[in-house]
């Protein structure tokens, strides 16, 4: 299962700090939502449920029948970065088009929009803006674990070309 949601990338700090806050006994998304919002910088219940949904991703939470918890795993970054890889939608798209060499948010979305379901589209009024947002926070997430450099408004591969 690969998971859409891609919260604004602040940072490996904040998303320890997120981890951290998440419970070691199960809670309710609810309670969970409350705890990010009380002890990190996330702003809102909302970003909070797009944090919780990614550190799912992350394999750093799991989901049980009782609810949320948090998984007791060492943070690194090279670990995370291939969760990102293996369990982000757009993820591994959005790493491959920079295989080529280094390309910008919208030489990036290109090579995505491709891949965006037809109900994606069919969600937004501007699917490509949000898409091509979404992108971005890719990339950004990239460089917060080491896959993808930043020059200017290019990205590229830490490893590649």
């Amino acid at each position: 299962m690969r998971y859409k949601v891609v919260p604004e990338p602040p940072g490996l700090d904040t998303l320890e700090a997120a981890h951290a806050a998440m419970p070691l006994v199960p809670g309710s998304v609810e309670d969970c939502c409350l705890r990010l919002v009380d002890r990190t910088a996330v702003p809102a219940r909302g970003s909070a449920r797009e944090w919780v949904t990614f550190m799912q991703a992350l394999d750093v939470v799991a989901e049980t029948p009782r609810g949320y918890k948090r998984r007791r795993v060492e943070f690194d970054p090279r670990a995370l970065g291939n969760a990102f890889q293996r369990r982000v939608f757009g993820a591994r798209e959005v790493l491959a088009t920079l295989d080529a060499g280094p390309a910008t948010v919208d030489t990036a979305f290109e090579s995505l929009a491709p891949a965006v379901p037809e109900w994606e589209r069919d969600r937004h009024t501007d699917w490509e803006r949000e898409w091509r947002e979404r992108t971005r926070r890719l990339l950004e997430w990239g460089v917060a674990f080491g896959l993808v450099v930043r020059d200017g408004e290019a990205y590229g591969r830490a490893d590649g070309p």
